[in-house]
């Protein structure tokens, strides 16, 4: 007996946990917002060098006479950051195209607002020498999702979900709209740090109130949901984005809506999941009891009793005397396998994700169009994952999605530059693989990390995440160099993380394991090279019979082989 079945008691899959679901997820969608919110708020429009002699009289951005005063570029383009010396001194009558004397843009720069009708480019003039200033703006927001994974995930643990999702709430509206009204770019790349951190405690603590109380029946569909979340948010950005051309009422729009979400954050239910792992059964037991009411099982929920979560709950409630820390995450073989393989699977997909979603003007096309395609690719992409976790399970779902990613982005990075519409495709593909990968990526870390460290692992798993998000815009000062090098780093770290996931444990249809040592016991044991090959038999037979007890069917013949191939390489030495 345990935890699921007291959620059969109350209801199962009921009424609650579709409004609970709702509730917890209607704020996600402003979080996608958030993460490719530079994409507009930091785009670069056309620009050139100020001519005070033109731009006094307030002349158009490509007036006919101003290529008299600017050098062109091998493919006869006005460049963007020089100018003829001395060009303000100069009249238009002055043919002065054969000199090669040029200084950069003493006097700033004008920008094309036919598009946008300002960012921060535009505002701090992070042009030219500047220009990698909005990467590392970019880097500094996912530094704040580290910290915030690194920092959150322990602390729901301590507190509770609701208290660190609650609290996330209010500093993500807080700083998101300060950011609207900071005066430099240094207050700027401060508070959208801070919207980095609260990020981190809203989507972890949002997966785990949505799957603690959910069945495992209804985990796929609950995770799928969560993912078309994030999905909604890159679709609502491109509206926004393109009705609202000026950056700081953009930015002010995603912010606000997390006021109100603070406060409907307090009709949310903590886990009683957790409340019983944290000895506060009388909280759970209400909570229970109200989940029952809300699913019409007012009568069985009356029945519940602290007897009744004690004789459900016993092995697990005599975890609560020993205390946990992260490194119980490496402390055991299994524990240490799981971490270590997630770890590197979460940061090979966020850092192609964001790295590919970030370089959406790269492309040549409209930015609000490709951002609207880049979006609704995911649609059918976390609809094909979720139906294939549940027919052939998460390991596959996860190692097929990055390799076949980091496939199309291999390709994508020695087709010529000409060839728009093949590198679209193979782009938009790669990204639907990696969203794929993603939604998958929150659904099987769940499964995999026992109850009583399970926030810790996913922040230290999200942690990891950010790292490849943070690293990722750095990457894009590479094409610098060649634009092959971007694409082929991320597609080399994206088949490399979908090798690596192969070797990960089958949860489909498994309970949630509630302490490390049920992990351990489903977890292949280090054997001796001279026994391995007759013990990984027995040892194969008797986690079997384990795993029929736990979930009445047998091991899948992919862990088998997996296991199999592991265990022969240490054999092999």
């Amino acid at each position: 007996m345990g935890f699921n079945d007291l959620l059969h008691t109350i209801g199962g899959l009921g009424r609650f946990q579709v409004l609970n679901t709702a509730l917890l997820l209607l704020p996600m969608i402003f979080m996608a917002s958030h993460n490719f919110l530079q994409n507009f708020t930091a785009a670069v429009p056309a620009h050139r060098c100020r001519i005070p002699l033109l731009d006094s009289v307030s002349v158009s951005f490509n007036h006919s006479n101003i290529k008299a005063f600017l050098p062109v570029d091998d493919n006869l383009k006005s460049k963007s950051c020089m100018r003829f010396t001395n060009a303000e001194l100069l009249g238009f009558w002055t043919n002065i195209t054969s000199t090669n004397n040029t200084e950069s843009c003493r006097d700033g720069w004008v920008y094309d607002k036919s598009i946008f009708v300002s960012t921060i480019v535009t505002e701090w003039d992070l042009v030219c020498d500047l220009r990698k200033m909005r990467q590392v703006a970019q880097s500094i927001y996912m530094a704040g999702v580290l910290v915030g994974a690194f920092i959150l995930g322990s602390l729901s643990d301590r507190f509770g979900r609701k208290t660190i999702l609650s609290s996330s709430y209010l500093m993500l509206a807080v700083s998101g709209t300060c950011v609207a009204f900071l005066p430099n770019f240094v207050t700027y790349c401060t508070f959208r740090c801070l919207c980095g951190i609260a990020f981190s405690g809203i989507s972890l603590n949002t997966i785990s109130l949505c799957l603690e109380w959910t069945p495992p029946k209804g985990r796929t569909v609950i995770g799928t949901l969560f993912a078309y979340s994030f999905t909604c948010g890159q679709l609502v950005l491109a509206g926004f984005a393109y009705g609202i051309r000026e950056w700081r009422w953009l930015q002010f729009t995603v912010s606000a809506p997390y006021y109100v979400f603070f406060l409907t954050s307090w009709f949310v239910l903590e886990s009683a999941r957790w409340l019983i792992m944290k000895g506060r059964s009388l909280q759970a037991l209400k909570n229970l009891q109200r989940v029952a009411w809300i699913n019409g099982k007012k009568e069985e929920g009356e029945k519940l009793s602290g007897k009744t979560l004690f004789v459900h709950m016993e092995s697990e409630l005599s975890t609560t005397k020993q205390s946990h820390s992260l490194l119980d995450l490496f402390h055991t073989p299994g524990m240490r396998r799981i971490t270590i393989f997630l770890m590197l699977v979460w940061f090979s997909t966020s850092f192609v994700f964001y790295g590919l979603g970030m370089d959406l003007q790269n492309f040549g096309i409209s930015i609000f169009l490709l951002q609207f395609v880049f979006g609704s690719i995911d649609l059918p992409a976390k609809l094909g994952g979720a139906i294939l976790m549940s027919c052939m399970g998460r390991r596959v779902t996860q190692s097929g999605s990055l390799i076949l990613a980091g496939v199309a982005l291999l390709c994508n990075a020695f087709l010529p530059q000409d060839l728009r519409i093949v590198r679209i495709v193979l782009a938009v593909f790669a990204k639907g693989c990696l969203a794929s990968s993603f939604c998958c990526a929150y659904l099987y870390s769940i499964e995999l990390f026992p109850t009583v460290i399970r926030q810790s692992g996913m922040g230290v798993v999200a942690m990891t995440a950010r790292m490849g998000s943070m690293v990722a815009p750095l990457v894009l000062m590479l094409s610098e160099i060649s634009h092959k090098f971007p694409p082929a780093t991320y597609g080399v770290a994206a088949v490399l993380s979908g090798i690596v996931a192969v070797f990960l444990s089958e949860t489909c249809n498994l309970q949630l394991p509630d302490t490390i040592e049920e992990v351990e016991a489903s977890s292949p044991e280090e054997v001796p090279h001279h026994q391995s090959c007759l013990h990984f038999q027995n040892l194969k037979e008797d986690k079997s019979e384990s795993s029929k007890t736990r979930d009445n069917r047998p091991m899948v013949t992919a862990e088998k082989f997996a296991s199999s191939f592991k265990i022969t390489l240490k054999w092999l030495g």
